[in-house]
């Protein structure tokens, strides 16, 4: 059986295998949009090899562009886990600062580091000192540890830029931030993110997969998304709606356990439809907080899955037009 990115993605995530990095155009076409966003603060790379890591490059090769007071970027390694294995001198994680002094290194080896007293987890001690000056974080985190990552950037109360499987804004944690306009999705998203390099030993089935020119093995699973709470110009941008719920009653199906109707694509959004509607997630990258209303995710009054004559869509998010 061929196997695609979707299922790779899905098989690293259950065994916990995260080995999957960011690609520097992917980073470049994402940040592109918050270029004023970053003058005099601290940004804290913190689940990145700054020896390696596209996230450390972007930003320290475009530090003084920027603006930027500070670059952090810290890496987790054990026993088990050597990054590629690049780095086998060592059992522990370490970390780099950049300030853009004219004596610094900017892209370090393992010479320029800092070796932490343990493995580098973005939850341990150490990496929370380091966390605790940023202003801004801005990774790829380990995708089995999205939930936890995105919850420590909320307790510290930190502005962040994360790139992670779109199955995340089904979590009830980060609905929560979405529903009360929290965080919100990036501007690129599926296949507007090309790819992530994987370790050498990931095998590489189907069409979604390939080798770049550098030797990189690259996976395209299709269902990545940016996930932020730095503003952009997406989230101000009105969903232009050209259909109407009257003379088309028979297109939108109504919910069994809850008062609304179901939209199967967020093109046919009605104009006119003043009540709850039913909309797929990807609604939510094209989301404006000014034109709608979230309502509450899947569920329908008796808390079970929204119904359509017994039978149960693909999840989906509960809005209202806030302007009619």
């Amino acid at each position: 059986m061929r196997k695609n990115g979707n299922t790779l993605l899905r098989k690293a995530k259950k065994s916990k295998n995260d080995e999957f990095y960011t690609q520097l155009i992917d980073i470049e076409s994402e940040l592109k949009h918050y270029q004023n966003q970053f003058r005099n603060k601290i940004v804290y790379c913190n689940c990145d090899d700054p020896t390696i890591s596209n996230f450390y490059k972007y930003f320290a090769l475009n530090f003084e562009e920027l603006g930027l007071k500070k670059l952090i970027a810290s890496c987790y390694l054990d026993n088990e886990s050597s990054l590629f294995n690049y780095n086998q001198k060592k059992s522990s994680g370490y970390y780099y600062e950049y300030t853009g002094e004219k004596d610094e290194v900017i892209i370090p080896t393992f010479e320029d580091v800092t070796y932490f007293k343990n493995n580098g987890d973005f939850r341990s001690e150490e990496s929370l000192e380091l966390l605790k000056q940023a202003d801004v974080v801005v990774t790829n985190p380990p995708f089995s540890l999205f939930r936890e990552h995105i919850n420590q950037i909320m307790e510290y109360e930190k502005e962040f830029l994360v790139i992670g499987n779109i199955n995340a804004i089904t979590y009830k944690e980060i609905f929560k931030l979405i529903k009360e306009n929290k965080a919100w999705m990036g501007i690129n998203m599926g296949r507007g993110i090309s790819g992530f390099i994987v370790p050498d030993y990931y095998e590489l089935y189907g069409t979604e997969t390939r080798t770049d020119d550098f030797g990189n093995k690259i996976i395209s699973p299709n269902n990545a998304l940016w996930l932020t709470n730095l503003d952009n110009y997406q989230r101000h941008t009105d969903i232009l709606l050209t259909k109407t719920y009257k003379g088309n009653e028979e297109e939108y199906l109504k919910y069994d356990n809850y008062d609304g109707i179901n939209v199967n694509k967020t093109k046919d959004i009605p104009s006119d439809y003043t009540g709850a509607m039913g909309v797929p997630i990807t609604f939510l990258h094209k989301f404006n907080p000014d034109q709608f209303e979230i309502i509450k995710f899947r569920k329908g009054n008796d808390e079970k899955d929204l119904s359509i004559n017994g039978k149960t869509p693909y999840f989906r998010i509960l809005i209202r037009n806030k302007r009619i």
